[in-house]
């Protein structure tokens, strides 16, 4: 049901190989039976999907069209399809689709749950004008309407909020904490906006790069640290007058900055290790004796539930995270290979490509 693609083809954004890539003429995916067809609007480029850029995914088999930060209106259904969106409603889709048979997710917990699938992993992405739904996805995935007000150049971007959520929630942070996030990429920058919304009392940021510092600083942190000049504890220790942040995120896939967050952390605190290690850097020699004796509490956390992507929503439509901050470059789904090339050289903080 809905409009009625034929034999018709798209553009979408093709990785071919490792550093092979751009926008392709491609088939317009088919309306899965029991899913639905986006036609996609705008979609997000990730920190994942510059890896896979550069040098490709282990769950993904080349070719693959990628891109998981989608925003679109509903063009079609199938016809075995229950979903609650009717044909036009505008989504905000995020890739995550749950089991919904393992403990965590009858729990309730979705964001631990132990087989969970991703669009532009399981299934085709959405850097393209049109993207698959399935059933999975609209039975247990994470989907939303948009909310009133809030730009669909920028409703995907509700993907990394979730996730920022998700960890900010789990550390507690909360009325009159100090902060301190190691690295101001897009997350380290969503995280200051959430911990203030949250009550921080003061939000430090550090970094090795001074462009992504200057960026950073339009989410007007309390303190900006060039970690290439200056010893990152120490200065953390500084600010806090001897003490320690309460909190400490690790928003980087650094070793050493894992190390350093447990160093700088005050008794008590809480260290956040939000970024994942490439495998061969994994096991980065953290001082255990640090975590004992100043009673720290070390928490992972990946992916999210359902309940964080509606909460990224209503903080975007808030304006309480500045989406116009975060995003600091739009471009049309032709100009990819540009759009990438400035997000790889690291000259952007968040890159959105809109397709309609």
């Amino acid at each position: 049901m809905g409009v009625n693609m034929g034999a018709k083809t798209m553009n979408a954004v093709v990785v071919q190989a490792p550093g092979e890539y751009g926008v392709e003429r491609v088939p317009v995916p088919d309306c899965p039976e029991a899913g639905l067809l986006l036609k996609v609007h705008a979609c997000g480029l990730c920190g994942s999907d510059l890896r896979t850029l550069r040098r490709g995914h282990h769950r993904v088999t080349l070719p693959w069209i990628i891109g998981h930060e989608v925003s679109g209106t509903v063009a079609a259904v199938g016809a075995r399809y229950q979903g609650r969106w009717q044909l036009g409603a505008p989504l905000s889709v995020a890739p995550l689709a749950f089991c919904g048979r393992c403990d965590p997710c009858i729990e309730g917990r979705h964001e631990l749950c132990h087989d969970y699938r991703e669009l532009a992993q399981a299934w085709p992405g959405g850097l393209a004008e049109y993207m698959a739904i399935p059933e999975p996805c609209v039975r247990l995935g994470t989907i939303q309407t948009v909310p009133d007000g809030l730009d669909m150049d920028v409703a995907g971007i509700a993907e990394p909020i979730s996730s920022c959520i998700n960890a900010q929630e789990k550390g507690r942070i909360g009325l009159g904490d100090t902060v301190l996030v190691i690295g101001t990429g897009p997350i380290g920058c969503i995280h200051i906006s959430l911990a203030r919304s949250r009550g921080a009392d003061k939000v430090f940021v550090a970094d090795l790069q001074a462009a992504r510092l200057a960026m950073a600083g339009a989410f007007e942190p309390d303190a900006l640290i060039d970690a290439s000049k200056t010893d990152l504890v120490e200065e953390a220790r500084r600010l806090t007058n001897g003490k320690g942040p309460d909190v400490v995120i690790s928003a980087n896939p650094s070793p050493k900055s894992q190390v350093a967050a447990v160093e700088m952390a005050a008794k008590g605190g809480r260290v956040l290790l939000f970024g994942g290690l490439p495998p061969e850097e994994s096991r980065p020699g953290i001082d255990m004796n640090l975590v004992h004796y100043n009673a720290l509490h070390v928490i992972g956390t990946t992916i999210f539930a359902p309940r964080h992507q509606l909460m990224a929503l209503r903080l975007m439509a808030s304006g309480r995270i500045p989406m116009d901050r975060l995003v600091t470059h739009r471009f049309p789904l032709a100009e990819f290979r540009r759009g990438a090339g400035m997000a790889l050289e690291g000259r952007v903080l968040k890159a959105v490509f809109t397709v309609s």
